[in-house]
């Protein structure tokens, strides 16, 4: 009964926390999201190099690619599988933000309602969330920049362009879907540095419904616009039938 009664503490205080922390960004809205875009973006611009310098150590693979616009007309249904890959890590990154929430004001509160070797227990599993979410963020940044960097190699090899200028071509999408990703993350990196655990709730909430009409505008360029930029960059083209014109 006494766990209970701690465990009900706990939710009601995490819930007046949330309420509070969205009533104060009412006010001051736009110096909060200006905080969690201008981080957001920087982490998405460090991606970018790390995939332009991996993708030059990596091997491209040499089977014919096959991508929407490019090699085939793009279609309503290729903007599925774009959106559930990034709202995987979207949820990957928002899971790190609960924890961080939960780390650093649940945890804490629950200890204080306990004692003894309970008290020690919620202690330690706080401490363990955090390294939680330090290895979940170092796991997705790494994950991300092997996967987009063998993917950079090998488009950009098989279209006989440099890796700077594939670079350059994904920027309209891909600097609005990783700012959108990351901005979870750059929520809890603010949040962590300032102690303001307590708020990591709310900015789950707030950068989630931010980051998903962001992510549909990205996939809807990546289908209908990159694949024209792309035939612009390269002196190979591919027709529609999967082969390569000079």
């Amino acid at each position: 009964m006494r766990a209970r009664t701690a465990n009900e503490h706990v939710l009601s205080h995490g819930m007046e926390d949330t309420r509070e922390a969205l009533a104060v960004w009412r006010d001051e809205r736009w110096r909060v999201l200006r905080g969690w875009f201008a981080l957001s973006l920087c982490i998405a611009l460090a991606l970018l190099a790390a995939v332009w310098v991996v993708s030059g150590l990596l091997t491209p693979d040499v089977t014919p690619w096959k991508m929407p616009g490019l090699t085939e007309p793009s279609r309503l249904s290729d903007l599925p599988p774009i959106l559930y890959r990034n709202a995987l890590v979207l949820a990957l990154h928002a899971t790190a933000c609960v924890a961080g929430f939960i780390a650093g004001a649940s945890m804490p509160l629950a200890a204080e309602q306990r004692s003894g070797f309970s008290r020690w227990v919620h202690v330690k599993a706080g401490e363990l969330a955090i390294l939680f979410v330090a290895a979940v963020t170092l796991f997705s940044l790494c994950t991300q920049a092997l996967y987009l960097g063998f993917q950079g190699a090998t488009l950009a090899y098989q279209l006989h362009i440099s890796r700077l200028e594939l670079i350059l071509s994904v920027l309209p999408h891909a600097l609005i879907e990783l700012t959108a990703l990351f901005l979870p993350l750059a929520a809890w990196l603010i949040a962590s540095r300032r102690g303001e655990w307590k708020q990591l709730l709310a900015a789950t909430a707030v950068t989630v419904a931010i980051a998903v009409p962001m992510l549909i505008v990205a996939a809807t360029i990546e289908v209908y616009v990159w694949p024209h930029i792309l035939r612009a960059l390269s002196d190979y083209h591919y027709s529609f039938a999967g082969q390569f014109a000079h």
